[in-house]
């Protein structure tokens, strides 16, 4: 597609009104992404839920995709080089990163272990983006990535329970950690310019041809059909999957890497902030100390003074 075809950037205002909207969007739909996931691991699998949840994906954007092409055509990758790199970015964001934290969880790793370790990711994305990608971090900026993972770690350390940590659970979390930030970082680096909504065809694909095998060879394809697996796969296929990712490569796109995956400091927060209604699990003190301490934290990361702009 030619450049004089491309749609007019938006006003710089509007930009600004619209980047913090669609973070709390991210933020507040990804933490609730723990909850749905929770709720559904009861009547599937790992590897099998996620074989449902990105074939209901598959089968609710191919309809959608077809609209979209009339209004305006899908650019689908032109090389084969291209198409790779988002099958990379794909399958290390979602069948990497979800079935490692998914089979974490299935194997005992309690949700508060499991956000505190995928929570480090915008230290490590910080790590490697200054050494990889120049992005170069000003000291409060590094700061602001450690009090944010201070602040998550106060969130859930009473939910910690080391003795209950396994070691295929640990690997699994681990796994998951690695795979979200080099997903991040790899589709920022080779996919900048990429087509969300081809690109979510081809990854949702991508996935379930990866994933389909094991849950048949692992898991039997285990299932027990109810209205709550159904909610849960719905909620994460619409808001998770497609709303929230591609509010997040939006984000990407308008800021460096580890300002906006900051972000993911605060998503533990809101599955904790949602479990006092829904789960009757009431904050500690200690608790809402380290939601103030991350809060203080992310901002640190984004804050930018006038001078640096």
């Amino acid at each position: 597609m030619s450049s004089d075809a491309a749609p007019p950037h938006p006003p710089a205002d509007a930009r600004r009104l619209a980047s913090p909207l669609l973070a709390w969007f991210f933020v507040t739909v990804w933490g609730s992404g723990y909850l749905a996931t929770k709720a559904g691991l009861q009547y599937a699998p790992p590897f099998t839920f996620l074989v449902l949840r990105f074939t209901t994906g598959l089968l609710l954007l191919a309809p959608l995709a077809l609209w979209w092409n009339r209004r305006e055509p899908l650019r689908w990758p032109s090389t084969p080089p291209q198409w790779g790199h988002v099958i990379v970015a794909g399958l290390l964001m979602h069948a990497a990163n979800l079935g490692g934290s998914h089979y974490a969880q299935y194997l005992g790793m309690s949700a508060g272990v499991a956000a505190l370790v995928l929570s480090v990711q915008p230290l490590a994305t910080a790590i490697i983006a200054a050494a990889l990608l120049d992005e170069r971090l000003r000291n409060w900026q590094w700061l602001g990535v450690l009090v944010g993972l201070a602040g998550v770690a106060l969130v859930v350390w009473h939910k910690v329970d080391v003795r209950a940590v396994g070691a295929g659970a640990l690997a699994g979390v681990l796994f998951a950690l690695a795979a979200i930030t080099a997903g991040t970082l790899y589709q920022r680096a080779f996919c900048p310019t990429v087509d969300l909504r081809a690109a979510a065809l081809v990854q949702f694909a991508a996935t379930i041809a990866t994933l389909l095998p094991l849950a048949v060879a692992v898991e039997g394809f285990e299932v027990r059909p109810t209205w709550a697996l159904a909610g849960a796969i719905g909620f994460l296929v619409v808001f998770s999957s497609i709303l929230a990712v591609n509010a997040l490569h939006t984000l990407m796109r308008r800021g460096e890497a580890t300002r906006v995956t900051s972000l993911l400091y605060l998503t533990p927060i809101i599955a904790v902030a949602l479990e006092w209604p829904l789960f009757s699990v009431v904050p500690t003190p200690l608790t809402l100390l380290g939601v103030a301490v991350t809060c203080a934290g992310v901002a640190l990361v984004a804050w930018r003074p006038r001078s640096c702009e």
